[in-house]
């Protein structure tokens, strides 16, 4: 069968290989691919910034955004031939640390997981994979290609479920509204579960054209393509999406007293711009403000993920989906263009 493979460390070493069929110690459950998203993840390990293979291999099976289909699975395991599943990355390291053990592998302590198509393990990005049935998640059948929006959309959904945990803290903390900085595929999946907690979404992107104002207004949300519209208003929850200093320093500005702002954006390290550390501190501490940072999900998250996806418009979430491109073109999904939002090879197209 055919899989898409990368030399860790080595950057542009990425090639469509024929390989053999999944190794049953994978996972009982074997499923046919039908589609893999790209994320800006797949970029870092493609230019060799991170990324390994599974121990005693040197090629990595690129791919951690899965959808496929049961083609069989052993009887009793509550999956059979024909549903629609996801594969959740993450799994928990042999200690395990106390987290792990919890099922928290999310939050794992000591750093010795693993995840699939990154990290010592193998990823979903062949015609088949197999996995084990405490790491797959049902998709809602109606979804059709945009279930391989699961696994972004797990990472929002646990952004958003510590928020609440959080606001807890005060029994009387009612969000109204939320700013979610970046139009990418997270920010956008941040702005969706955002509106259907009822919040009112406002977006801040630099892109004054393309699909993306359009994706906002249609959640009934405000896009803004710079601060000026923003006026001095303050947000109840902000979500930071895109990593970018600038935009992070932004975020933090928009905090509303009490207001609890969430990092989902991974920073490259080594960059060092002019910050107001005393301002910040004063604004935090006096606003009763929190800020935390938040990767990765598990079980609990993806299954929220899917939950969120089947009450989504389909029609919005194959706007999403900006560019579907077939495996026989799989380098052509590495290839960025102007108007990308989320890229997701059809392995069936």
């Amino acid at each position: 069968m055919r899989a898409i493979t990368i030399l860790p460390g080595v950057a542009q070493s990425v090639r469509l290989d024929e390989i053999e069929e999944p190794a049953e110690t994978d996972g009982g459950i074997l499923v046919c691919t039908r589609a893999l998203g790209i994320c800006g993840t797949d970029h870092d390990i493609l230019s060799g910034l991170y990324g390994s293979a599974p121990r005693g291999q040197e090629r990595l099976i690129l791919g951690h955004e899965s959808f496929g289909v049961v083609e069989d699975a052993p009887p009793g395991n509550g999956f059979r031939r024909g549903d629609h599943v996801v594969g959740i990355v993450r799994r928990p390291d042999p200690v395990p640390c106390p987290a792990c053990g919890s099922g928290e592998w999310d939050m794992c302590r000591n750093g010795l997981y693993t995840e699939r198509g990154i990290k010592e393990r193998h990823g979903f990005g062949a015609e088949r994979f197999r996995i084990e049935p405490e790491f797959a998640v049902k998709a809602e059948p109606s979804l059709g290609l945009a279930a391989v929006l699961t696994e972004p959309a797990s990472v929002v959904a646990k952004a958003w479920e510590h928020v609440f945990r959080i606001g807890r803290r005060s029994p009387s903390w009612a969000p109204g509204n939320v700013l979610v900085t970046g139009a990418g595929p997270i920010g956008l999946l941040a702005a969706l579960i955002g509106a259907q907690h009822g919040l009112a979404v406002h977006v801040l992107d630099r892109h004054t054209r393309g699909p993306k104002p359009e994706l906002v207004r249609d959640l009934g949300g405000v896009y803004h393509d710079s601060t000026i519209s923003l006026g001095d208003a303050q947000f109840d929850v902000v979500m930071e999406c895109t990593a970018a200093s600038a935009a992070i320093a932004e975020a933090l500005s928009r905090s509303a007293p009490s207001g609890i702002v969430c990092l989902v954006g991974v920073s490259a390290a080594g960059r060092k711009d002019e910050f107001d550390i005393g301002g910040f501190n004063r604004k935090l501490v006096l606003g009763n403000g929190a800020v935390f940072g938040t990767v990765n999900a598990n079980r609990r998250h993806y299954e929220d993920a899917a939950r969120a996806l089947a009450k989504a418009n389909r029609g919005w979430l194959d706007g999403l989906m900006s560019r579907r491109v077939p495996l026989s073109r799989w380098q052509d999904a590495f290839t960025p263009q102007p108007d990308d939002i989320k890229v997701v090879i059809d392995f069936m197209g």
